[in-house]
């Protein structure tokens, strides 16, 4: 698919980038931990992890926002990101649990799904010529 089209809501490839969407920010997740236990880039395993997830995290939003909206494909990438960040710290034991926490961390997921069901698929652009078909 083309940044010059858009993918109707339900369609294959509006579950394709949405897929590709979560799993980018599994991704997000990854990197952000692989960050922290990289202590500072000076670890290299963590390093790498960190690099390689960040790329394919970036590529991975990149695609999704072929199809979904901007503004939308980065608030889930952010959101659910983030929520699987702090829940991994703290099945870990890296960041302390509190039910306070886990009723944040439920409205985070809460506001992604409920960006999924509003999102509308993106209005066509125009290819503004240049492009070799």
């Amino acid at each position: 698919m083309s940044a010059a089209t858009s993918a109707a809501p339900g369609s294959r490839s509006a579950r394709t980038a949405w897929t590709v969407l979560l799993v980018s920010a599994v991704l997000e997740a990854v990197w952000a931990t692989a960050l922290g236990l990289s202590a500072g880039f000076t670890l290299l395993a963590p390093t790498v992890v960190f690099g390689v997830a960040l790329a394919l995290s970036m590529v991975g939003l990149a695609i999704a926002m072929r199809a979904i909206p901007m503004g939308t494909a980065y608030a889930v990438w952010v959101g659910v990101g983030a929520a699987l960040t702090v829940t991994w710290a703290m099945l870990t034991g890296v960041e302390s649990a509190s039910p306070a926490k886990v009723a944040l961390l439920v409205g985070i997921v809460g506001c992604v799904v409920g960006l999924k069901l509003v999102a509308p698929a993106p209005p066509a652009q125009e290819d503004r010529g240049g492009s070799a078909a």
